[in-house]
């Protein structure tokens, strides 16, 4: 029982906000990069942030995407080249997304990669409205070459560009896909033009397995840089296709961040696989991403989609 002495009493009011926790430190691999503080990108390329997230839940599936600038590109002020963009279909509760790396030679590519997500995504979201049952991924892969050449129109104040001059301008790979919910396991589908790279992420036994050929995997014996990228569509695009269990992850990614994967057995391949057991928040993934190491300075863009557990983010 309270006494009248008591409730004159001042009471302790309990904090508004929580005290700060300490600033998260740049992750380092095995030996660091060397650190500097970023250079702004040049002044008209304030479209294209040093870092973007995003993140999301259905009720079958959990997405998270982030890209973050290269050290190369921070230090030499140019902008990040890389881009990911995903949307729900809302009929069918799938997922379709676009990851894209703008090809450094081109003088443009990071609004190559932006616009041919964009456009991607667009039309895979049409087709799946449209009944389809399957995605005819060339035909992604041509409206994204078309956007890339309407932009050249209006680079060019409408003069019809030559295919060199979309490419000298627009280059970029890209990889579209889509996850379909299934009760047996969702299901997903993926295309790629030129050399991005895609997983399944076994995260029991911390595996990876590749979707589509590595060019920095065991069984490579020469490292090439040569790519064919958008505007350029191949008449049979390479195509892949999983089904995914409970314990997977699906993965797409530049080759930022592939090429220091390399086949997932690394000390970069073992960060991932213990943060990425179960759906992380998309500010922590970016961080994650942005991990320093020496001779690694592309920029990087990764994509994870978990079969959704419930499981509570980190």
């Amino acid at each position: 029982m309270s006494t009248a002495a008591d409730q004159s009493r001042p009471r302790a009011s309990a904090p508004l906000v929580a005290p700060p926790a300490e600033p998260w430190q740049r992750i380092t691999v095995g030996s660091p990069g060397p650190e500097f503080e970023a250079r702004p990108p040049g002044q008209y390329d304030f479209d294209f942030p040093d870092t973007e997230c995003d993140g999301w839940s259905t009720p079958s599936l959990c997405l998270r995407f982030a890209s973050v600038r290269g050290a190369k590109h921070r230090y030499y002020r140019q902008p990040r080249q890389d881009a990911a963009r995903a949307a729900v279909h809302e009929a069918t509760d799938s997922i379709v997304f676009a990851v894209a790396d703008g090809v450094s030679s081109a003088s443009s590519s990071e609004f190559g990669a932006v616009e041919a997500c964009r456009a991607a995504v667009e039309r895979m979201l049409d087709q799946l409205s449209s009944s389809a049952r399957e995605l005819n991924f060339r035909d992604v892969a041509l409206h994204a070459a078309e956007r890339l050449r309407e932009l050249a129109i209006r680079f060019l104040s409408g003069r019809e560009p030559e295919a060199s001059e979309v490419a000298g301008l627009y280059a970029t790979t890209l990889v579209v896909g889509v996850v379909r919910p299934d009760p047996a396991g969702p299901t997903a589908e993926l295309c790629r033009i030129a050399d991005s790279v895609a997983w399944v992420l076994d995260r029991s036994g911390c595996r990876y397995r590749p979707l589509f050929g590595s060019k920095t995997g065991s069984d490579t014996l020469l490292v090439s840089n040569e790519v064919t990228p958008l505007p350029h569509v191949p008449d049979v695009p390479e195509h892949a296709s999983v089904r995914l269990d409970s314990e997977h992850a699906l993965l797409v990614g530049t080759d930022g961040f592939a090429d220091p994967l390399g086949d997932g057995d690394s000390r970069v391949g073992a960060l991932f696989a213990h943060h990425l057991k179960r759906p992380t928040s998309p500010a922590w993934l970016a961080h994650l991403l942005d991990f320093s190491r020496e001779t690694f300075d592309d920029d990087r863009t990764l994509l994870v989609i978990w079969p959704h557990t419930g499981e509570a983010e980190e």
